[in-house]
């Protein structure tokens, strides 16, 4: 059996966040993507952008495992070996251009977006982003149904997960020296979240 995992989602959203990627990052640029999961959103980025190092990592073995068996299928120098990270601890020396969550902010305790804030900014260069890409509330409320539903099954899960209100995500990155540079829609009725480190 395949080392690979493969999730739905990120074939069909990796194109989409490549996109607004490609428009926000540079040419060359250093970039660590945490909870990277089954690491194909990492070797899809790699794959076009050979001037971006792209760091994955993961506190999961099994999703470590297959991002490494998706690093030996794709065989791409600027793909780097998974790092076993977890948010809330010790992170790799930056600086980094950029630090890439996707899919983590609602599918985790509210502490890990408290930490994702503290540990980007001290690790990200002056101007670096901070990329969040998942569903958000807006104004307090949700922008579809199907995230109402999604909200609720969060829940049911792990009553500490869910679908946070943008304004308190923005708001939680704020003081740690983060502005919101943009919003961008996204398939789904999901949203990229562009927050820019400033001095």
């Amino acid at each position: 059996m395949s080392r690979r995992m493969m999730s739905p989602a990120a074939a069909r959203n990796r194109q989409p966040i490549l996109d607004v990627l490609s428009v926000i990052l540079p040419e060359r640029a250093r970039i660590l993507e945490v909870a990277s999961g089954s690491g194909e959103h990492g070797v899809h980025f790699a794959a076009a952008r050979p001037g971006w190092e792209w760091q994955p990592s993961d506190p999961n073995p099994e999703a470590r495992d297959s991002i490494s068996a998706w690093r030996e299928h794709a065989g791409l120098a600027n793909l780097q070996a998974p790092l076993p990270l977890d948010v809330g601890g010790i992170w790799p020396a930056g600086p980094f251009d950029a630090v890439v969550a996707i899919n983590l902010v609602h599918i985790s305790p509210w502490e890990v977006t408290e930490a994702l804030m503290a540990r980007a900014a001290q690790r990200l260069r002056e101007g670096g982003v901070l990329y969040l890409y998942g569903p958000y509330r807006r104004d307090g409320r949700h922008t579809a149904a199907s995230n109402a539903a999604f909200d609720a099954d969060l829940k049911a899960r792990d009553p500490r997960w869910g679908v946070r209100d943008l304004e308190q995500v923005v708001g939680e990155a704020q003081p740690h020296g983060f502005m919101l540079e943009q919003t961008v829609e996204m398939p789904a009725n999901n949203l990229s979240v562009v927050l820019r480190l400033h001095a």
